[in-house]
């Protein structure tokens, strides 16, 4: 703290010998309380009167003194009848350490009087394009009467990036099916997901209830951010050990259900998207012929930000806006 302080000018000599003093104690030691002592002898001129000001007992505000004068090599106070009078030193320190006091003591009360309504920041979401798709709309609609001055900056993020970009700060905080158990991030889950199937009926001759047999006889567009062609849904493939012909891969599922609605494949998504854009593509909705769980979408930050009040809002507010829905 006293690396802060906003001292009136000294003369050469003074500063010298005050750098000398300080490099040859741990500034851990010299922490906010001995500031607060020192502020609070400086208002009453009593020993007696400031242990009372601060609740503490009277040896308490004794011992705060005696540190001081060692750290500062400088009386501070001196005992003139029944006033401690402060010393040229003391009177020099005394504004400055005022100063930074009375800033610790707004900033406190800025954090807690946090007001989503007055909040101006900028919140950066990691996620990819179906999150985006799915939770930028929705959290701009929320913000726009609770929170008007906050924005919305996506970014796009992955499994194998996302713990990097919270790291350095790239984002605030990511959606989507995220899992590290590291003890630097927390994790909320949000929602579960499951698969469903679309193709374009005009070029496929499916039965409503999709057989596992026509599903595995058809050719197949499928999400995937990853070198493989089966993306996240290798795994579900392997656990059925279904075997299938994937024709198209793409990182973005608006690709993919454009591709299914002019050729002759069936697209396997998670349930939310098939049941809000399928329709938009004239495609044929069904439930996926096999039992099947994706992990959960996740809201994953970092542990240093975990009760800091804007951020910790904005999360409760992206639990609020897709719990239930999906």
């Amino acid at each position: 703290m006293i690396g802060v302080l906003e001292l009136p000018e000294q003369d050469e000599t003074n500063t010298s010998r005050q750098v000398e003093v300080i490099d040859h104690f741990n500034l851990r030691n010299f922490d906010l309380n001995l500031m607060l002592v020192f502020d609070a002898l400086m208002k009453e001129r009593s020993v007696t009167k400031a242990a009372a000001r601060l609740r503490v007992h009277q040896p308490a505000v004794s011992h705060s003194l005696s540190t001081l004068r060692l750290l500062l090599q400088d009386d501070l106070f001196v005992r003139i009848g029944q006033s401690m009078r402060p010393t040229p030193r003391a009177c020099s320190l005394a504004q400055g350490i005022s100063k930074v006091l009375s800033q610790a003591h707004q900033l406190l009360l800025t954090s807690q009087g946090f007001d989503p309504m007055l909040e101006e920041r900028t919140f950066r979401i990691g996620c990819y394009s179906e999150i985006e798709v799915l939770l930028i709309p929705l959290l701009a609609e929320h913000l726009r009467e609770r929170a008007p001055k906050m924005r919305l900056h996506a970014r796009t993020t992955s499994p194998e990036t996302v713990a990097r970009m919270l790291d350095d700060q790239s984002i605030d905080f990511a959606v989507g099916c995220f899992h590290s158990e590291q003890s630097r991030f927390r994790r909320r889950e949000l929602f579960g997901q499951s698969l469903m199937c679309c193709y374009n009926p005009k070029l496929l001759n499916f039965p409503k209830r999709l057989t596992l047999k026509h599903y595995r006889s058809a050719r197949h567009a499928l999400v995937s951010q990853s070198q493989d062609l089966g993306g996240c849904l290798d795994q579900v493939f392997r656990q059925h050990d279904l075997q299938i012909d994937v024709a198209v891969a793409a990182p973005e599922f608006l690709s993919i259900l454009a591709a299914v609605e002019r050729a002759p494949l069936i697209a396997t998504l998670p349930r939310w998207i098939v049941q809000r854009f399928a329709g938009m593509f004239k495609l044929q909705s069904c439930e996926a012929p096999f039992e099947n769980q994706l992990p959960p979408v996740t809201v994953m930050w970092p542990s240093h930000v975990d009760k800091e009040p804007a951020s910790e809002w904005i999360r409760e507010q992206i639990v609020l806006i897709t719990s239930g829905r999906f």
